[in-house]
């Protein structure tokens, strides 16, 4: 099976604590530590949240001396809001042709004599 990378961020985001860890990273890197204090969960778990974010490319690990920091990578989110953004367009200008449609039926028509 190809390697596809949207469906892969759309898993990734698709679990609350993932999401919640790259609200964190969005803030500023940090640890892993520092990423697992506001969670009920071992470390081991919270690494598993790390790699499936890293195998989807919206995060990477550094390493500084003992430290290795977590950042957020953005090119993923930014492929997932053109693919959105799509999405958005088409549904706004249905709504729009919906509302000048209903606009129509609300108009007071003139009776001819």
């Amino acid at each position: 099976m190809r390697h596809d990378p949207l469906s892969a961020t759309f898993a990734a985001l698709a679990d609350p604590t993932r999401r919640a860890i790259l609200a964190r990273l969005a803030v500023a890197e940090a640890s892993v530590t520092e990423l697992a204090e506001p969670f009920d969960m071992t470390l081991p778990a919270v690494s598993k949240h790390l790699r499936v974010l890293q195998r989807a490319g919206l995060i990477t690990q550094g390493r500084e001396a003992q430290w290795r920091p977590c950042r957020l990578e953005p090119e993923p989110l930014r492929d997932v809001s053109e693919f959105i953004e799509q999405y958005r367009r088409r549904w706004d200008a249905r709504v729009d042709r919906l509302g000048g449609y209903l606009g129509g039926l609300q108009r007071p028509r003139h009776r001819q004599r």
